[in-house]
């Protein structure tokens, strides 16, 4: 389990598990992208997942988030009641790679689109989100559009969309991947200061082990596929975290054994194609 007895989040009941995955597969096929899952996130967590390419983290997030169900026999519990993972639909938020702006709408018309689903008046949804662009960097841009904006403020159009749908598990899809090096590690510290005052849950999927240790409460790293969990670690470091926090001896450590974890399975994934390759 990714939650386990005794570890302690960041919030003030962290043991409650707000989200629990037992022995879940999921098949699509001939090809198995999760093998007997064990997974729980607590209230109040911040968690990130890594893994080597195709292990089945963005069927997790497509399963949590709502959109597939997982083969007979897995077991979800959401908000410590037992669920089908359709029911999950429009519980959680989610925030997948891209930001999925809608060009003809301003900043601030795009950030309230969730609320305008739920039912929310447009002046009152309106008002709220202009109350939000300061903290999420975007004060004096609510009348522009996206193509006005660079990759990092898009983002933070689409994060503030994410915290506007008001559930308490967010799943973030790679957020910043696509951004270059300086505006990502502005990215990552400014979700933090974020996180740090809304204390929603988060699970975070990305590619980069320093984003991942960076940004967690616990890493968890996924095996090559059919997906389960290889490796959890628990990120010891102290909040909040300056930048460099990633040049310290505990960082490199944590570092050294996420990578060597990472490292394995994506070897068993090349060996794997390889072999099927020349089966061929």
């Amino acid at each position: 389990m990714l939650q386990r007895e005794g570890l302690s989040g960041t919030d003030s009941n962290p043991t409650t598990p707000i989200l629990e995955l037992r022995n879940v597969n999921k098949t699509f096929g001939s090809v198995t992208a999760l093998r007997d899952f064990h997974a729980s996130v607590a209230l109040g967590e911040f968690v990130t997942v890594v893994g080597p390419s195709g292990c089945g983290k963005s069927t997790l997030f497509n399963m949590v988030a709502g959109l597939e169900e997982p083969d007979v026999g897995g077991i979800l519990r959401f908000e410590q009641r037992s669920v089908h993972a359709s029911d999950l639909l429009g519980r959680v938020s989610f925030m997948p790679q891209r930001d999925l702006l809608f060009s003809w709408r301003t900043v601030i018309d795009n950030a309230i689109l969730a609320l305008e689903v739920e039912g929310v008046p447009r002046k009152a949804a309106r008002a709220e989100a202009l109350r939000l662009l300061p903290e999420f960097g975007l004060a004096g841009f609510a009348d522009h559009y996206p193509h006005q904006l660079s990759g990092g403020m898009r983002q933070r159009v689409a994060l503030m969309r994410t915290f506007l749908f008001k559930r308490e598990l967010m799943l973030l899809d790679e957020p910043f991947g696509a951004l270059d090096a300086l505006t990502r590690a502005m990215m990552q510290r400014w979700l933090l200061d974020v996180w740090q005052k809304n204390r929603r849950t988060i699970l975070f999927i990305t590619h980069d082990v320093d984003e991942a240790i960076f940004l967690g409460d616990r890493v968890v790293v996924m095996t090559a596929r059919p997906g389960a969990v290889k490796l959890e670690q628990r990120v010891d470091l102290p909040r909040p975290r300056s930048p460099d926090i990633v040049t310290s001896p505990a960082f490199i450590e944590i570092k050294r054994t996420l990578l060597a974890a990472i490292e394995e399975e994506s070897m068993k994934s090349f060996t794997a194609a390889t072999s099927t390759e020349y089966a061929q």
